[in-house]
């Protein structure tokens, strides 16, 4: 799942950095508006962490500009203000929580895979297609009760995968929601090939009734057999 942080504080930033990168988070930040639009322009996210006061404005315009855009509803607006009125704004605008400045690690986790499973699953712990189960909280994937060992990034990737079945995925939109800003160095696709090549040995292996199929110069697609 890939996350950016909009936060000026900077140990606070990378505090929240270090911590939901070891819950196998892809994680990018900003620390100004004007940072956060041009990355949102970019990249879609699963979750976005939006401090209310920034250097450049107010994080609740930058709110609405995602309402405008249809991105709010994976919003959790962290911020020192406890104002109710702040509260009210932020979610009249779309926000999907509020979290109030300073709060445990633990909290956000939760309050993050709660987001999660309202955006991407309807509230469900996993994805269910013929004999895959593949939990998003747990990080396991078992087919036909049998359970497969998946590195992080072949988890990461068939994630994507299944969260846009029978759906084309181009190399760089995989490259960029699964590696994030560190795409930005990469020469070439290859490291894709070899995960997704491996990734469909296990597939193949374990007898799975889906598939990953190649779109010969574009891409993959994920299809159930």
């Amino acid at each position: 799942m890939k996350i950016l942080i909009i936060e000026d504080e900077k140990a606070l930033r990378e505090t929240l950095v270090r911590s939901l990168q070891k819950e196998q988070y892809v994680v990018e930040v900003a620390g100004t508006i004007l940072v956060a639009k041009e990355k949102i322009a970019l990249y879609d996210y699963d979750c976005i962490l939006l401090d209310i006061m920034l250097p450049d404005g107010s994080g609740l315009g930058l709110l609405d500009k995602l309402k405008q855009l249809g991105k709010s509803e994976n919003v959790i607006i962290i911020s020192a203000k406890d104002a109710l009125d702040d509260k009210l704004k932020g979610l009249e605008l779309g926000a999907d929580d509020y979290l109030t400045k300073p709060f445990h690690i633990a909290e956000l986790n939760a309050r993050i895979k709660a987001v999660l499973r309202r955006k991407n699953l309807d509230g469900k712990n996993s994805i269910d297609i013929r004999n895959v189960v593949f939990d998003i909280t747990e990080r396991t994937l078992t087919i036909a009760s049998q359970n497969i060992h998946l590195n992080r990034k072949e988890f990461d990737i068939l994630n994507y995968f299944l969260l846009n079945k029978n759906r084309l995925i181009t190399k760089t939109a995989l490259a960029e929601y699964v590696w994030g800003d560190q795409v930005d160095q990469a020469d070439n696709f290859d490291f894709i090939y070899y995960q997704i090549k491996n990734l469909r040995k296990k597939l193949q292996g374990a007898q799975a009734d889906i598939a990953i199929e190649s779109v010969y110069g574009v891409g993959y697609k994920l299809v159930a057999l």
